[in-house]
């Protein structure tokens, strides 16, 4: 009975140091938590999408907490985050535009000349690197091959004939597809945009007309009616200044090609 005692209390007493050792080491080798940081990613949507340009919710909340992020930089949470982490901080969070991608291309496959038939594995990064790159003979349109769709965690865009479309009201803004595209087709736009120009093609007119029936010539009638400065002609293609643009629509009157397409 006395060794069993013995045993007892030997192995209690070296619990009773071993827990004593790990609370000493658990207070000298303590790292500092920002109680903010750990507020704000409670509040966070946990998308860990990186369309904030940070590696994860937790990252963006510790540069938020620091300063060297702005408290409405989560694309997903939108406004009404932005304001529970501005309370958090001490600070307004100013007026949020809700932003979502848009993809310039009009090139359907109805509209959109083919040049070859091809059979390669369906993803337009791949397709790119090969001569060709897909079966469409614009350079500069949507392959349709859908690399943006698997790279969009959110269901908000899909392949419509023959090219990506995006759905509004699913898009959080996250640029996951914007990096997927190899053409350089997506950008972000308002997403109250009332009009935005659904072509990439840098070619000069008459080759733009050989390949699709709807791409922009870059006659430049667009920039001539708008009252507001909004439209330029840069590289043969419209462009459209969301800042300015007041969506009264003229310019979409204007273009002969109607490339110019309500958003």
């Amino acid at each position: 009975m006395n060794t069993i005692l013995l045993a007892a209390v030997i192995i209690g007493a070296t619990g009773l140091i071993i827990a004593l050792l790990l609370g000493v080491a658990a207070n000298v080798f303590a790292v500092p938590v920002d109680e903010k940081a750990v507020a704000i990613r409670e509040v966070l949507p946990g998308a860990n999408c990186g369309g904030c340009g940070f590696a994860g919710c937790d990252a963006l909340a510790e540069a938020i907490a620091k300063g060297e992020a702005p408290v409405n930089g989560c694309p997903v949470g939108g406004a009404e985050k932005a304001a529970q982490i501005g309370d958090i901080m001490g600070v307004s969070a100013g007026d949020a535009v809700k932003m979502v991608a848009y993809v310039k291309c009009a090139g359907t496959c109805e509209k959109a000349g083919i040049k070859a038939n091809y059979y390669g594995i369906s993803d337009c990064k791949r397709a790119a690197a090969i001569p060709g790159k897909g079966d469409k003979a614009c350079a500069f349109g949507c392959m349709g091959l859908g690399s943006c769709v698997s790279a969009c965690q959110f269901d908000a865009i899909h392949v419509k004939g023959g090219i990506a479309v995006v759905d509004k009201d699913n898009c959080v803004a996250c640029g996951k597809c914007i990096e997927e595209c190899p053409n350089g087709l997506i950008e972000l736009v308002p997403y109250d945009a009332k009009w935005a120009v659904a072509c990439s093609n840098k070619d000069k007119g008459p080759a733009v007309m050989k390949v699709c029936d709807t791409g922009c010539i870059g006659c430049g009638l667009c920039a001539k009616s708008c009252n507001f400065d909004a439209i330029t002609v840069e590289n043969n293609v419209a462009h459209i200044d969301q800042s300015k643009c007041k969506g009264c629509g003229l310019c979409a009157q204007k273009c002969p090609k109607k490339v110019i397409v309500a958003h």
